[in-house]
């Protein structure tokens, strides 16, 4: 397997007696969007300050493009850009201008850079305008732009969606999918869970400064999945049946539909079952469970 991107293990952050942080292990691949969520509070804006070494860890190790970012800043910081929320831009001047005073800052190489950036946020035709004049979602992408003038391997966004509309949001993700395409590693932070459920590969899950659930988002929704339904007749031959298989199996009050929780495997056994028994199966309905449902079972339901 190629070498992660991020790697993130036993992070720690403690204020006084407050732990702010408390264990955060996690890893990001070439080219993966990584979510990561959490209520208010959770300790995601402390870690991502981590990350991009804006504060110290009280202990744990992070690691960017293979460098400790605690023994050779320097290296990791250079594999790295970041955004957090709303982009600092100078309104009174053109794109083209904002990025060349950033350029400048780091060197010749992100100077030469510039054009290619234009082209990546697809800015080429108002980029000699005015950021007074350009949408919010044109200077989300301007902010890109500069985050990408060090060529870095990982991409960090705090809340980049905040403020867009829906059509702008539509826009940033299909564009950061682009740049993930191209094998860029991007880490973001959102309360857009829907968003986020279609934008990344992998998720995260953090609640009073611990990670409690990580994986593929395929994986997460399709194990939170198994509310199921079933329109059978008879009931009083079917919930005996669908019993041995979910212990929660219920006939709905006043209705020929039974409600239970099963994988996959058990519903495909139980249909089989039915049949044999006679039972006249009208539709089996599985609920599609969503990242928000995850997320609330997970945070016990506090708000982001």
């Amino acid at each position: 397997m190629a070498e992660p991107v991020l790697s993130v293990s036993g992070l720690q952050k403690r204020v006084g007696r407050q732990w702010l942080v408390r264990d955060v292990s996690l890893t990001v691949g070439p080219g993966e969007i990584f979510g990561f969520l959490g209520p208010n509070g959770a300790g995601k804006t402390t870690t991502i300050r981590m990350l991009v070494g804006l504060i110290r860890p009280t202990a744990g190790r992070i690691a960017i493009a293979g460098y400790d970012l605690r023994t050779d800043p320097l290296r990791a910081m250079q594999s790295v850009g970041c955004i957090v929320e709303n982009p600092d831009l100078y309104p009174y001047l053109t794109g083209y201008e904002n990025l060349l005073q950033l350029a400048r800052m780091q060197g010749r190489h992100a100077v030469d850079r510039i054009g290619e950036v234009v082209r990546l946020v697809r800015l080429e035709d108002r980029i000699h305008d005015k950021v007074g004049t350009y949408s919010l979602g044109m200077r989300q992408r301007l902010g890109i732009a500069q985050a990408l003038l060090g060529n870095p391997r990982l991409l960090i966004l705090d809340e980049p969606t905040n403020g867009l509309d829906p059509a702008g949001i539509r826009e940033l993700r299909a564009f950061l999918q682009e740049l993930a395409r191209a094998g860029l590693s991007i880490f973001i932070s959102s309360h857009l869970l829907a968003e986020i459920e279609q934008l990344c590969d992998t998720v995260a899950i953090i609640r009073n400064g611990k990670v409690l659930r990580s994986s593929k988002v395929d994986s997460l929704l399709t194990g939170a999945s198994g509310e199921v339904t079933w329109h059978v007749e008879p009931t009083t031959t079917a919930l005996p049946i669908l019993t041995r298989y979910a212990a929660d199996a219920q006939v709905e009050s006043g209705d020929r539909r039974i409600h239970c929780r099963m994988t996959a495997l058990d519903v495909a056994a139980a249909t089989r079952e039915l049949a044999e028994a006679g039972c006249q199966v009208y539709e089996i309905a599985r609920r599609k469970v969503t990242l928000e449902d995850v997320f609330m079972q997970t945070t016990e339901g506090e708000a982001e």
